[in-house]
């Protein structure tokens, strides 16, 4: 029995430690500094002309991230008529997101929310913006706005899904399939994937294949059987080198709390 314990406590220590695509997280911030930031983000946008935009958050602590991965939440923002609980209307960002669903973390939705709401669980005040090209920006807007972006969906989620096939789906792939939507003016799920496979680069994930065979094992988001050789998967930074590669990025930032920013 020890032995057993002694195991599965290894395990435990082993698995991936990189959180998914979660809605509702308890705030570890300080709720007021959360809405500035959030506030200062839509600001930041709205000041470089962003209609839409991809957008990242940190949802665990930075140094719990596989190397080269600096996020673990991607989505896109677009400027809209919001409803307010008032009955008024205001403009501002509102996000499209796939996040996984509550209790069953191998499946995920489609779920828009607001600068506030998707930060509300970060670890950092941190947040990674790309502001595409015109051409993308209004692609993306009418993808949303004709809700097509709903056929490119996959509820199989997997936080390592292999962006090259349609087998699993996470956060950041269903963005970049937004994204190449945008681009090819097509939601047929194949020729995009065709498309993705010629021209954009996922990136390796430099984790034990020890942690991952146990985190495929326990958990229930965590799974290798959609890659083959080498675990790679979409990422914002690699979406940034795809778009920045074809000059499809108008801007890109690293946005920290209290207006700092680096360019990527």
């Amino acid at each position: 029995m020890k032995v057993i314990n002694v195991f599965i406590l290894l395990a435990l220590f082993c698995l991936p430690t990189w959180a998914g695509s979660q809605a509702n997280k308890q705030a570890v911030i300080e709720p007021e500094k959360i809405v500035k930031f959030a506030k200062d983000v839509e600001k930041y946008a709205a000041a470089q002309g962003a209609r839409a935009f991809i957008i990242a958050r940190v949802g665990r602590p930075e140094n719990e991230l596989p190397k080269g991965i600096h996020y673990t939440h991607t989505a896109i923002a677009v400027y809209s008529n919001i409803q307010l609980t008032n009955g008024e209307t205001a403009q501002g960002y509102a996000i499209h997101n796939l996040y996984q669903v509550d209790g069953q973390p191998n499946r995920s939705q489609l779920v828009q929310d607001y600068p506030v709401d998707f930060f509300w669980g970060a670890q950092t005040l941190k947040a990674g913006i790309i502001i595409p090209s015109d051409e993308i920006q209004t692609g993306l807007i009418e993808l949303i706005a004709g809700g097509k972006n709903n056929n490119l969906h996959n509820p199989k989620y997997s936080v390592i899904a292999n962006p090259m096939n349609s087998q699993l789906q996470n956060c950041t792939e269903h963005t970049l399939d937004m994204i190449n939507a945008a681009i090819y003016q097509t939601t047929d799920i194949k020729q995009l994937k065709t498309n993705t496979r010629a021209y954009y680069t996922a990136q390796r994930v430099r984790t034990s294949r020890f942690k991952l065979m146990f985190g495929s094992l326990l958990m229930d988001d965590v799974t290798t059987k959609d890659h083959k050789g080498k675990i790679a998967t979409a990422t914002f930074g690699s979406i940034h080198k795809y778009l920045d590669q074809y000059q499809l990025a108008q801007h890109g930032v690293t946005f920290y709390a209290g207006g700092k920013t680096e360019m990527l």
